[in-house]
């Protein structure tokens, strides 16, 4: 591990194609603090396949089709008359999605000609209409240009492919159970499909013709297995969709999509992030709070804290360095305080409690890294022992002795294990319990055992850079970034 610099990846592990399906915000809507979790959960699981060795596909299955788009081409139509679907994203101004979704909802209830005008625009912009398609692709451009600045802060990595893509793969679909004898229709026309033990049947085609949620998930789901060729799909949703992901994964094992040998079709649902009233979490005021604002509260609160230990002479940054660290811890909090638990469950959202210096949280988990890089750091300068040297001469030879080396050590060799363990459920929490407990260990190597300047000081300046490299390699996993100093 030393000799590396990084964490072999397991052994035995037969690496295949995956699909997670995650984060999957709405077109011409915010991303809200209901989002963090799929975002957060699904680029952690991501991470995990790959350091496995998995193909892995990163789709962001994005809200861009539907009867809404109707009302909101029109809106933009009345309030940008001059566009006529050509214009460059820089000519509207829309800061603010959800205003703008509002206020265009506002008109489509209030005016029957706006509703009529908005339900035209539905039929045009299906059938290919060249100024609706404009306008359409302007609101996804405007859109993914607020997402990206919660990917960005977040360091998140996606490949969208949204509900228009399946659009026209759906008519297809539905032939094949058709076909299959599979489909069955419903009073008023609905064509449904009935699987086992479901209280109700996935309706795949709407008794006026159009299509919904259970349509396009069924052809996404022929897509995947199909086309793309999974065998593992992820679909990261909130646990309110549990039913419905199960009737899809029986209808595709139905018609002969799946093979349950060979496929692995899961859904991990999350529960609610909940305020300290113990409901959905939501401004003052009562709004959804923005995902975005919710991030920079975080690195805000991070600075005023850095900069007071800077004051107090207590820090090992510049204040140049500030706004940068801030951001790695703040980030880092918001995410660990979210993924340290059993996604099913619901939590209280506190920024009090996941800033903490002690206990369970990211910032306690960066500064035990720190410490450690800060141990090598002053054996090099102070003692002349360089760790990079050591290792680049071969000398690098660990001889544990003293008990708190001894459970050090055992907690690192049980990365392995625990990575085999989360492959089985994908929950992130068992590498934060992991990285937790290897945290735990260093503050009792480091109380217990002098490092520097003592007759073992070459083999525990290794233990502690052996020890950072796991951690950083858990940090990676987990989508936190890691600072060498604070």
């Amino acid at each position: 591990l030393i000799q590396a610099g990084s964490v072999p990846r397991p052994r035995g592990i037969k690496p295949t194609t995956c699909v997670v399906d995650f984060s999957s915000p709405n077109i011409a809507k915010e991303m809200h603090v209901g989002h963090l979790r799929s975002t957060i959960i699904g680029e952690a699981v991501c991470r995990l396949l790959e350091f496995c060795g998995n193909d892995v596909k990163r789709i962001n299955h994005v809200g861009d089709w539907g009867t809404q788009f109707g009302m909101l081409i029109q809106f933009l139509k009345e309030e940008y008359p001059d566009l006529k679907g050509e214009g460059d994203i820089d000519q509207v101004n829309i800061t603010d999605l959800t205003a703008f979704y509002k206020k265009a909802k506002e008109r489509f209830d209030e005016s029957p000609e706006f509703k009529k005008m908005s339900q035209t625009n539905v039929v045009k912009l299906q059938s290919g209409d060249k100024e609706c398609l404009g306008i359409w692709q302007l609101l996804c451009d405007i859109s993914r240009r607020e997402f990206k600045k919660v990917y960005d802060r977040l360091d998140i990595t996606t490949e969208e492919c949204g509900e228009s893509f399946y659009n026209d793969k759906i008519p297809a679909v539905i032939q094949e159970f058709d076909d299959a004898g599979l489909i069955s229709i419903e009073e008023g026309g609905a064509k449904c499909i009935f699987v086992p033990k479901a209280p109700i049947p996935l309706m795949v085609q709407k008794s006026d013709g159009g299509f919904g949620y259970d349509s396009t998930d069924m052809a996404a789901l022929k897509h995947r297995t199909q086309t793309v060729g999974a065998k593992r799909i992820i679909c990261i949703t909130d646990y309110s969709q549990a039913d419905h992901f199960k009737m899809c994964f029986s209808a595709a094992k139905m018609i002969g999509w799946v093979d349950p040998s060979t496929h692995k079709l899961e859904h991990i649902g999350f529960g609610t992030v909940q305020g300290e009233d113990g409901k959905r979490f939501k401004t003052r005021s009562g709004d959804t709070v923005r995902l975005v604002d919710l991030l920079d509260e975080a690195v805000n609160r991070m600075e005023i804290s850095l900069k007071e230990r800077i004051g107090e002479g207590k820090a090992n940054i510049t204040l140049d360095e500030v706004p940068e660290t801030a951001s790695a811890l703040g980030y880092g909090a918001v995410k660990y305080f979210d993924l340290r638990r059993n996604p099913t469950t619901n939590y209280i959202f506190s920024y009090n409690d996941m800033l903490e210096t002690n206990g369970d949280t990211a910032i306690y988990l960066l500064y035990a890294h720190a410490r450690l890089e800060s141990i090598c750091t002053k054996g090099k300068e102070k003692h002349n022992v360089d760790v990079d040297e050591l290792i680049k001469a071969n000398k690098a030879t660990i001889v544990v002795g003293h008990p708190a080396e001894r459970n050090l050590t055992l907690q690192l060799q049980m990365f392995a294990d625990m990575i085999e363990s989360t492959l089985d459920d994908l929950f992130p929490y068992h590498v934060c319990e992991f990285v937790y407990n290897v945290s735990t260990a260093v503050s009792k190597f480091v109380n217990q055992c002098r490092v520097l300047d003592s007759p073992e000081m070459e083999s525990r300046l290794l233990l502690c850079r052996a020890t950072a490299i796991v951690m950083r390699q858990c940090f990676e996993l987990l989508g936190i970034r890691p600072v060498m100093r604070i």
